[in-house]
This record gives C-alpha cells, structure tokens and sequence, in this order.
C-alpha cells in the first residue's frame, strides 16, 4: 500500500511521519537544522520507501536531551553538546557522535520599512542588553525598539548569546520565542521590531542587515567573514547504525543529502 507524508505542526516546530504508525528513526531538534532535515527526510523515505521517519522541532537543548535520555535516534542542533551535556549523557551510557551536516549564518532582521541596512557586533548587543532603546540612536527613524529573541533551550540562542553578547545578558524587556520562523513572522509585521534567524529563513518579507558590513551570505559564511557564522549538527547516540548510518550517509552525500541543504537556503559543507 502506497504510503502518505503527512506534516503536522506541533508547537515550535514540523512533525513528518508516514501514515502507518511506529518510525524506523525518530529525529528531534534544533529548528534551524528543521528545514534542512525536511527536505532530507522527504527525498530520503521517497528512495526507501520501507523506512518510515518522524521529524520534530523544539529547539537544539530538547533535540541533545533527547539522545541523552534515548528518545530519538539523531538530535539535530544547531550548536556544539556543551560539557554538562556531555557529562550527564556519561553518566547514562550514553556517548553522542556528532556530525556537521551544513553551515549557517545567524542574521539580523528587520522591518522593511526600516531605513538601516548596518549594524556592528556592539551595536547589537546594545539593543539586545537594553542600551539602545531607539532606531534614531543608531542612523534610523524614530522608532522604539522591539526586541525578538530566541528561548534559551536554542542552540541559536547560544550562538547569540556568545558571539554577539559575549555572554551579557539580553533585556528582559525582550520578546521571546521558539522558532526562527515565528521570529520571522513577527518582525515581518512589526516596523519597530528587531530579530535574528538562521539564514535559511531569509525571506522578501524581511530586511536583513549587514553585520560590521559584510552581508551574511554563502560565501561570507564559508569563508568565516561574516561574524556571526556556525556549523550546523545531527548527533547520534553512539556510532549510528542501520538506518542511522544510512540516513547520516545520504545527508553527508554530496549529490544527495547535501543538494536539500542548499535548497533549504543554507550553506553546503563541500
């Protein structure tokens, strides 16, 4: 019998299985990787039609936690394990492989009506820190600033929080969110608001700045000069096996696996 894909939206982030229930490999994670895993997962179960995938967001900390405690096979993140991770996975037997399936830039967004195209890495952790409250004090209109971030269980967040805070709080006055969609959609309709997504999310809707003038794109993200640039990770529990290291096998393909990262709008390993 002829099986469906079926996505479902389930808080932050997609859930794609077939319709027969039970899965060979359950994925979870980072919303960034999200979009790549997608197309992977669609292209992937298309080719084997005998194995059955589910696909879920919900952030790069509850994708890691999940391999640690075995409730999925590959955790996708979109940041390195952090020692505690590592240490409580140990503790449970557990011994996370990682592999960098693509690279990502994290990219400032705002209104299209905003006048500022620049912004530098102080700049940005003046606005999020709460220093600069208005767009008139960095060349812009007067406008005052809504802050977007990201929850701190993203891996997204994490880069953030190190490469643009240098570890300084972000305003409480900040709104929260969990996904860099629901960031996306935010600023896209809020001419005062202030975002940052994963590349792969850039969209005609939103305006994306320049970080200390370089523009975040493939080149800049491959060659290290946009600043605000990460690999991207599927983590396993242990070496994969079976349809693990099949999977991890046909994202790490050149002609397979890494062609979806690039339609998903991010960068290619090779």
């Amino acid at each position: 019998m002829k099986k469906a894909i079926i996505i479902f939206l389930i808080g932050a982030g997609l859930f794609i299985t077939n319709v027969a229930f039970g899965a060979n490999l359950v994925i979870k994670g980072s919303t960034t990787v999200l979009p790549i895993a997608q197309k992977a997962v669609e292209a992937y179960m298309s080719e084997h039609p005998d194995v059955k995938i589910s696909l879920s967001g919900g952030g790069s900390g509850n994708g890691i936690k999940a391999i640690i405690d075995g409730t999925t096979d590959i955790a996708n993140a979109s940041r390195f394990i952090k020692g505690k991770e590592v240490k409580l996975a140990h503790e449970k037997g557990v011994y996370p492989v990682p592999f960098a399936v693509a690279y990502d830039s994290i990219i400032p967004v705002v209104h299209l009506s905003n006048k500022i195209n620049n912004l530098t890495l102080d700049q940005l952790k003046d606005i999020y820190n709460g220093k600069i409250r208005n767009f008139k004090e960095i060349g812009g209109l007067n406008l005052k600033i809504v802050i977007i971030s990201r929850d701190t269980s993203s891996g997204t967040y994490e880069t953030w929080s190190k490469k643009v805070m240098k570890k300084e709080r972000v305003t409480p006055r900040a709104q929260v969110m969990a996904s860099n969609g629901s960031i996306a959609q935010a600023v896209s309709n809020n001419k005062h608001a202030i975002g940052y997504i994963g590349i792969g999310y850039l969209n005609d809707n939103i305006k994306a700045l320049r970080v200390n003038g370089v523009e975040g794109n493939e080149a800049t993200t491959l060659n290290g000069t946009f600043p605000i640039s990460r690999p991207l990770f599927m983590f396993t529990k242990g070496w994969p096996k079976g349809d693990t290291l099949n999977f991890i096998n046909f994202m790490l393909n050149p002609e397979k696996g890494q062609k979806y990262v690039k339609e998903a709008g991010y960068v290619r390993l090779y």
